[in-house]
């Protein structure tokens, strides 16, 4: 083989690798294309389908104004723990947790401060008596003022056991919880940060009893409970720390 042919043959063997590197590439494409296709309708049918984790409700706007004076509702605010077993309206619900974490501004802020803008908190909702929502448990997600349903069934009774057997928390028709993910803030502010949620969670469970005032209803905070079994009946994350739970119903 002289000089010439060799470099033809060189040549060819080249042409032969790209157009099989293109034919990788192309077929690399489609396949992804269409394993990307695939995953985008299993996301869509687990959307469409009513299980939990999955389905989610838009609330209704809330107020931004009432006959009800910041003045009179600090001056009313006591704590209820006795409920008529009557439903809440979906209205009162929206306005509850817009109360309590609901967005005020377009960058985000909320009705309760947060340092650094950081917003540890996470509001849970378990539903006894609600009109147009199946008992369960709900998380609030403030963007978008939805609820995201994350437990089925109604667990009031078993909130109630493992806060001590307090029975009015299984006789209201709503609970609240409130908990936090500590990391949001830490990553900020070091162990110093553990006290800044706190604090957010007493700034905001304040904003549920004003609003619940506001409103003609009634509620408490309850602290004593135990903490493992309240993540378990949740599903809360690892790092989630229950802080609080505020039932609330019609006062008798």
């Amino acid at each position: 083989m002289d000089f010439k042919e060799l470099i033809l043959s060189k040549k060819i063997l080249w042409k032969i690798v790209f157009i099989g590197l293109v034919i990788i590439l192309i077929w690399f494409l489609l396949f992804k294309s269409e394993s990307v296709d695939q995953n985008q309708k299993e996301f869509m049918k687990q959307k469409e389908t009513p299980l939990a984790g999955n389905s989610s409700i838009i609330l209704p706007q809330p107020n931004k104004d009432s006959q009800t004076s910041i003045e009179e509702t600090l001056q009313k605010r006591r704590s209820v723990r006795d409920y008529q077993d009557e439903p809440l309206t979906l209205k009162e619900v929206s306005q509850i947790l817009w109360a309590a974490q609901g967005i005020t501004s377009d960058w985000g802020g909320r009705t309760a401060p947060s340092a650094g803008a950081l917003y540890p908190l996470e509001v849970c909702l378990v539903v006894r008596k609600v009109a147009d929502i199946s008992p369960g448990v709900y998380r609030y997600l403030p963007e978008g003022h939805q609820l995201e349903r994350i437990v089925e069934n109604d667990v009031s009774s078993q909130l109630a056991r493992a806060a001590l057997s307090q029975n009015f928390i299984k006789e209201a028709p709503v609970n609240l919880i409130f908990s936090g993910v500590f990391s949001r803030t830490t990553k900020k502010y070091g162990e110093r940060g553990i006290g800044y949620v706190y604090l957010e969670a007493g700034h905001a469970a304040q904003n549920v009893y004003l609003q619940v005032q506001s409103l003609g209803l009634g509620t408490v905070v309850v602290g004593a409970f135990d903490d493992e079994e309240i993540k378990k009946i949740l599903n809360l994350a690892d790092d989630e720390a229950p802080f609080y739970i505020m039932p609330v119903g019609r006062k008798r």
